[in-house]
């Protein structure tokens, strides 16, 4: 059984990693355990699971300031697809009872986001179609990415733009992103808004937006 019970706690880790957005951003290690946590499980139980996840390379860690922070790499996100199809990982009866709200809601948004992704690659065949002509297209799609983003995150209205910016990819160029972005905040649609980021990176920055003024814009808050 150990070997099953430690598939089961790499697992639950990788996926809250993924929950928390560690495919973009690094984590608080402890905000991680915290997450995947069982209420009688000792944090000292996970640190075995995550020195072998960095070993395998599906997870990077990194230490600033004394702070120790966890993020998921492309060997872990195939990790977590094989595991959570596998007919292993299931949960007994006793751990039904006690599992958390935010793994089932986490696995929810997994095979949701792979069925959005299916059926992107079914009904866009060609990256010329998947292209966003227009400001009114762009409007209706950064809405509906910053109501989604701000939901599954709960940024509390408060969405990085960053995240933003990469959840729309190539769809637009870059300069055309912030263009319409400036363009949805002179329409009071979007508030877009400054201040300090915690766990800023210069990718990050680069992924803000630089207003005419040389001012960055980190957040943006929907008012309209």
């Amino acid at each position: 059984m150990p070997n099953s019970v430690d598939s089961k706690l790499k697992t639950r880790l990788l996926l809250m990693l993924w929950d928390l957005g560690g495919t973009t951003d690094e984590v608080k290690k402890s905000d991680l355990i915290n997450s995947v946590k069982k209420s009688k499980e000792k944090v000292a139980t996970y640190q075995p699971v995550l020195d072998e996840l960095n070993e395998k390379g599906a997870i990077a860690i990194t230490t600033k300031n004394r702070s120790v922070k966890v993020s998921l790499t492309d060997i872990g996100l195939q990790i977590l697809e094989a595991s959570l199809k596998s007919l292993d990982f299931e949960y007994t009866a006793d751990e039904q009872r006690v599992v958390s709200s935010k793994q089932f809601n986490a696995v929810l948004r997994w095979f949701r986001q792979v069925d959005n992704n299916t059926k992107q690659v079914n009904s866009q065949p060609s990256t010329r179609e998947n292209k966003i002509a227009s400001y009114d297209e762009f409007k209706s799609v950064a809405l509906e990415v910053y109501e989604r983003l701000n939901r599954d995150f709960n940024y509390d209205n408060l969405v990085p733009i960053y995240r933003m910016r990469r959840e729309i990819g190539e769809k637009v160029t870059r300069s055309q992103f912030s263009d319409w972005m400036l363009e949805m905040q002179a329409e009071e649609i979007f508030k877009l808004q400054g201040g300090e980021m915690s766990g800023i990176t210069s990718d990050k920055q680069e992924d803000s937006i630089l207003t005419s003024l040389g001012e960055l814009r980190y957040y943006t808050t929907r008012i309209g």
